[in-house]
């Protein structure tokens, strides 16, 4: 049987308006959807040092009776070890097919979100250093922001990544929605009438891209070019999050751009 979820449930994340960076806003809003999903309530909690806070140093983290849990996968396996699971009624052929497809993507649309936040020189400049130090005095903005972006490059150069151009790594994103595209087609999500958390996966990042005000609009548009995978965030966005609670609502994935209905 499962067990009572508690009342209190909160997720941590960055300051919405002006901290969180694309990266940790399309995965905080994964776990919303997943959690969303599996009707479970959790109140959104912002704080300037979540990252610090948090048991893996990465954002989100759930708080759950006296458990601290961070990043999707973990959270899923521990809200399966309460009873709640979205997947339990797939084969183990579909199973191992959800698990490739979730690979696919943070392989590909978040490492393309990290390298354009830290290596992308304008966006950087503009963008990352200014919201990622907002919270904290000059200098240490500055000294944070650069560990951020030398650890974030030291990770790219080892897996490939250092030496891509914006338009390889856009290329990238463009292939990585075409092969989403293909295993959606038609059906509302993923593997056909339930959702399972590559749906809630999907969306945290697509959703994301798609209303994250950038330095220009490329890395939307290769969204754009999909209206099934568009139309899926659509119906995410208004099953799941349309006239619930404003805290935990898509509120948290915005920044100057509307949502997908308005």
């Amino acid at each position: 049987a499962a067990e009572p979820w508690p009342e209190n449930a909160a997720l941590y994340q960055q300051l919405k308006e002006e901290q969180i960076l694309l990266s940790d806003n399309a995965s905080s809003l994964a776990v919303q959807a997943f959690l969303q999903m599996c009707n479970l309530p959790i109140r959104v909690i912002c704080r300037a040092n979540a990252e610090y806070m948090s048991p893996s140093g990465k954002v989100p983290f759930i708080h759950v009776g006296n458990q601290v849990v961070s990043e999707l996968g973990p959270i899923v396996q521990f809200v399966k070890a309460k009873g709640h699971s979205l997947s339990d009624g797939l084969d183990e052929v579909q199973k191992a097919e959800m698990k490739a497809y979730m690979e696919l993507v943070n392989n590909m649309l978040l490492t393309a979100e990290l390298y354009l936040q830290w290596c992308d020189d304008v966006t950087v400049e503009e963008i990352t250093h200014p919201r990622y130090g907002s919270p904290y005095p000059w200098p240490l903005n500055r000294i944070l922001s650069y560990q951020k972006q030398w650890e974030v490059r030291r990770k790219m150069k080892a897996i490939g990544w250092a030496g891509k151009t914006l338009e390889q790594v856009l290329e990238d994103v463009d292939q990585c929605c075409h092969a989403l595209s293909q295993r959606l087609g038609t059906q509302p999500y993923f593997f056909n009438k339930q959702p399972t958390e590559l749906d809630a996966l999907v969306f945290g990042h697509l959703f994301t891209i798609l209303t994250t005000q950038l330095i220009t609009d490329e890395l939307s548009e290769k969204v754009k070019n999909y209206s099934n995978l568009t139309a899926f965030c659509r119906r995410i966005e208004q099953q799941y999050f349309e006239g619930h609670e404003r805290d935990s609502s898509t509120l948290a994935a915005r920044s100057s751009k509307k949502s997908l209905l308005r």
